[in-house]
This record gives structure tokens, sequence and C-alpha cells, in this order.
């Protein structure tokens, strides 16, 4: 499901497999938001700020 654009995406998993995996899916990391992991966190990612 999409949201404003974002892939939500509120897993944890080890080592954000199923992230990167989207990733190499052609969706961009621009467009995922690690939702497991505190805003200020997804700062220091490739990943969306969501």
């Amino acid at each position: 499901m999409l949201l404003h654009d974002l892939l939500p995406y509120s897993t944890i998993d080890s080592e954000n497999l199923i992230a990167q995996e989207l990733a190499d899916l052609g969706i961009p990391k621009t467009d995922i938001v690690l939702g497991f992991h505190a805003p200020f966190e997804r700062q220091s990612t490739e990943y969306a700020l969501g």
C-alpha cells in the first residue's frame, strides 16, 4: 500500500533484508520508509524519512 507515494515498511528483520530486496526490485530507497526506525534514526539512512 502506498501512502503519499511512499511505501511504509514496518517489520524488523536482519540487516534490512526486505527493504534491500524492494530496492533491488527497482523501488527507489527514497520511496521506502523504515517504519521500525525512529524518525531521527532514518536521517542516517538512504531511505525515506516518512
